[in-house]
């Protein structure tokens, strides 16, 4: 066999991007995006596709170039995906909530040489271009105008070079797509979410998109011809690949500028909608909506992000939404880990299903490799639901690394083979993982370390909570408290007070588990993407100060000195023992969280 090898007939690179070719084939006069009263077939947007390549190419666009875009979820940020990797480019999917300066310093990170721009996003760009270094080259401007959206003015500002619609016009429909000479060459750059206030620019390769597509339809048993509602941002982790994915099964494609529960529900009904995706809040809205009743066809929800809590993971479910739930980063370019499910899961009762859903589970098909370790050993943990390590990951979903930045790389893209993601986990006996924490999420007090997220999911079960995060608050004798900020139900008649909110937590969770803090906001901050912008919450937290409150007294109404001391482990042999321990309301060596009441 050793005179066998690789040939050009065998190997020719990976990519995603003939996934349009064959749907242009076998899908081509079937419906491929709706938005409003504008349609496409595949046919349509294959030959759109080709145009808007053709004129990358024929205004200088070269391979490897970045070509960014600034847009919603409408038809030309779907058809930027096949369109500027067919030029040879690298496409750049900018958030649209970012503000001008971050904007402008991503731009001129990347060397970004064409901007394209949404109708609504136009100040946002030419205020980034304004805060461009004077030694720096801003990229041209492209309009991308929106002629269905209303109020939308028809006049150009002198600055953009050109619209959308005449780069596709005037491009040659015959136009011979730059295919990758290898398939490791980049296809896109993504700039992570900002959760952890700076961001960094994640490249991958048409490898790594081409298997995550095909394995993100596998583990979500994508059927052909789905019809897909763009709940999902597109320029997060370019909508976990599902923008290639849905050529590759020819779907339909329902784009959706803003949304809210109202909007999701009427395009279900309108355009009987099949699939979905989006973060936990997503679901968090649809079953806390005027418009929430149950459907009349099933609708497929993937989740990912920050794990559900169960409470609202059941909710969904009982709405006749069919949630699946996987993990992924923008590192990895979609979803790597899935709850996969077994069927005789579906015996149990909607609470216990939701509980086991609501963990990430086992490693999608085409990853190699995925453990939870001891960061310090690099030894995987035990089996047992409870010991804690970080989560690491091998395969070819894992980008090339981070532009311009070998530091960041090397520290997460180690030489042990792994990449380590910075998450904090566990795995059940079941082999399942269970996602507890960004490292930097968890809470170490008196010495425990306290999972926000297990927190965070009891919070979600009290009826009055809509939305819930449970960061660090610095404490002179722990170290650190749990300070919970937490949305009420718009609908309350009665809002609970802080300590109802504690007490309720006190008979779910082991007492040091307890938050010391509840502060009531009326929403979360949260990245374009759902996610809960924690270190803004954190840096609150610490502007408060300690949690501490030595030597002072706190009566709980109904509750005795007795029954108090009878869940403490230390025996106490007087009122004044007591007193001599007292720190925050608790017994510190011994049951941090229980109350000690000096009566």
């Amino acid at each position: 066999m050793e005179e066998l090898k690789s040939r050009p007939a065998n190997s020719s690179p990976l990519t995603p991007l003939g996934f349009l070719d064959r749907a242009a084939t076998v899908y081509g006069d079937c419906t491929s995006i709706i938005y409003k009263n504008t349609s496409y077939t595949w046919s349509e947007t294959h030959r759109r596709c080709l145009q808007l390549a053709s004129s990358l190419s024929s205004t200088g666009i070269k391979t490897g170039h970045v070509v960014s875009v600034l847009a919603p979820n409408i038809p030309a940020m779907y058809e930027l995906h096949f369109a500027v990797p067919m030029s040879g480019a690298v496409l750049n999917s900018i958030n649209t909530r970012l503000d001008a300066r971050t904007v402008s310093v991503l731009l001129c990170h990347s060397e970004s040489k064409l901007l394209f721009v949404d109708t609504l996003s136009q100040s946002l760009a030419l205020e980034a271009i304004s805060l461009f270094p004077p030694n720096e080259n801003p990229p041209l401007l492209v309009l991308i105008k929106d002629d269905e959206d209303d109020g939308v003015s028809s006049t150009i500002d002198s600055r953009f070079c050109c619209t959308y619609e005449s780069l596709v016009q005037k491009g040659n429909p015959g136009f011979k797509w730059i295919r990758p000479e290898s398939e490791w060459n980049p296809i896109v750059l993504n700039y992570t979410s900002g959760t952890t206030s700076s961001p960094k620019g994640v490249v991958h390769c048409h490898r790594a998109v081409f298997t995550n597509t095909v394995d993100s339809l596998i583990h979500w048993e994508v059927p052909k011809q789905p019809v897909y509602l763009w709940t999902l941002p597109m320029f997060h982790a370019n909508g976990w690949s599902f923008t290639w994915g849905m050529a590759a099964v020819g779907g339909t494609n329902i784009c959706v500028r803003k949304f809210d529960a109202r909007i999701i529900y009427s395009l279900i009904r309108k355009h009987g909608v099949t699939h979905m995706c989006g973060a936990p809040v997503v679901l968090n809205m649809l079953t806390n909506s005027p418009e929430t009743k149950p459907l009349q066809n099933p609708v497929q929800i993937l989740t990912a992000g920050a794990p559900p809590p169960a409470a609202v993971l059941s909710r969904t479910e009982s709405l006749g939404f069919i949630v699946s739930h996987g993990y992924g980063l923008t590192e990895t370019g979609g979803l790597v880990v899935s709850c996969a499910w077994k069927r005789e899961w579906n015996k149990f009762p909607l609470a216990e299903r939701a509980r086991l859903k609501a963990r990430q589970g086992v490693r999608t098909l085409t990853v190699t490799e995925a453990d939870i370790v001891d960061p310090e050993s690099g030894l995987s943990v035990k089996r047992d639901g409870s010991s804690l390590g970080e989560i690491v990951l091998r395969g070819p979903c894992i980008m090339l690394g981070y532009l311009k930045d070998p530091n960041a790389t090397s520290k997460c893209l180690k030489e042990d083979g792994w990449f380590y993601t910075g998450d904090v986990g566990v795995i059940h006996p079941d082999g399942y993982m269970e996602i507890k924490d960004r490292s930097k999420d968890v809470i170490i007090s008196g010495g425990e370390n306290l999972s926000s997220v297990e927190v965070e999911s009891i919070l979600y079960t009290h009826p009055a909570i809509n939305e819930a995060a449970v960061v660090a608050r610095p404490d002179e004798y722990w170290g650190e408290t749990p300070c919970a900020f937490v949305s009420l139900k718009a609908e309350l008649t009665r809002k609970p007070s802080e300590i109802e909110i504690m007490e309720y937590c006190r008979v779910k969770l082991p007492h040091y588990m307890v938050p010391k803090t509840v502060v009531f906001k009326d929403e979360l901050p949260k990245t374009s993407t759902g996610k809960i912008l924690k270190f803004v919450l954190r840096e609150i937290a610490k502007g408060m100060g300690s949690s501490s409150t030595r030597g002072q007294q706190k009566k709980l109404p109904g509750v005795g000195f007795k029954k108090i001391l009878k869940n403490c482990r230390r025996e106490f042999q007087s009122k004044n023992d007591v007193h001599g321990v007292l720190h925050n309301q608790t017994c510190p060596q011994h049951c941090p969280g229980i109350y000690i009441l000096i009566i």
